[in-house]
């Protein structure tokens, strides 16, 4: 990667008042730093690397869709819709089994049991979504999809899971081709692969450790064990939802499809800003524009 590709947003003003071992550099050498030594050292090169600033920017609008909020959401408020695949009951069911707080689970506003957004019968000015576009069995159709529930001039807020530093750590990022076969397959349920690997190929989710290199190790006894589950699962699952991974993402690999998806005439959004990951953090943010 080179300079001149550039596939981050930047902002050199956030850097040099971030980074006070580097505030006698010029803006051109402060880009330089970033794409050079920046990234990998973990220092953000825009303030809406992080969340908090990309969810007080999404907060703003009068209006708008979160999807897949479930125990957490990150917005509230009267102006915000909510979507998922299960209703509020039904959450808080799922956030009991799993050890979750339920205080803040709100009412769904739209319910799909597959995920399905085309059930939503209007537009909003903005989405948001957090942790939830690396499940969706195909992507571009979800991309299509969020495009269409935008007004002319909206916007897509995302954050998204950094497979470096979360559990997917171990597991190959996915690529253009695979995307491509997952909506040429028009994909309603995940893959029998896509099941083992989040079940039984996980590394550990602490982020922290993974920035310093710790990523532990698999223990083939307990990958076999787990598989095995995994594999009942997705047996007894049927075309019910299973809550795994689809997709594995770096900020880099993202823009890389994205780009992909854009020359073959399947990406309907007509820009997008995508912001690295800053150290110790297990995700990055991006922002996919509608033209107005």
């Amino acid at each position: 990667m080179t300079i001149e590709d550039q596939p981050f947003f930047f902002h050199a003003k956030h850097y040099r008042a971030t980074n006070p071992d580097l505030e006698q550099l010029s803006d051109e050498e402060l880009l330089r730093h970033f794409y050079e030594r920046g990234i990998d050292e973990g220092r953000a090169g825009h303030r809406y690397s992080f969340r908090d600033k990309l969810i007080a920017l999404a907060q703003q609008h009068d209006e708008i869709l979160e999807i897949g909020p479930f125990f957490a959401p990150c917005l509230e408020g009267p102006q915000v819709t909510y979507f998922d695949v299960l209703g509020k009951q039904d959450l808080i069911r799922r956030a009991l089994e799993l050890g979750y707080d339920t205080d803040r689970i709100p009412e769904i506003d739209y319910v799909s049991p597959t995920g399905d957004l085309s059930i939503i019968d209007r537009r909003f000015p903005a989405l948001l979504s957090s942790h939830c576009i690396e499940h969706q069995p195909d992507l571009i159709a979800h991309l299509q999809k969020t495009y269409a529930l935008l007004e002319p001039g909206g916007c897509y807020y995302l954050m998204i899971p950094d497979k470096r530093f979360c559990y997917d750590h171990f597991l190959g990022e996915s690529n253009l081709a695979e995307v491509l076969e997952a909506h040429e397959q028009g994909r309603k349920r995940h893959t029998l692969t896509s099941v083992i690997e989040h079940r039984a190929l996980k590394a550990h989710n602490d982020s922290y450790r993974h920035w310093d290199g710790d990523h532990g190790e698999l223990r083939w006894e307990e990958v076999a064990q787990l598989t095995k589950e995994a594999i009942r699962e997705y047996r007894e699952a049927g075309d019910s939802y299973i809550d795994v991974h689809a997709w594995q993402f770096t900020p880099l690999s993202f823009s890389g499809i994205l780009r992909g998806l854009r020359a073959l005439d399947l990406l309907p959004f007509e820009d997008w800003e995508i912001y690295n990951t800053f150290r110790n953090s297990m995700e990055f943010t991006a922002i996919l524009r509608k033209a107005g």
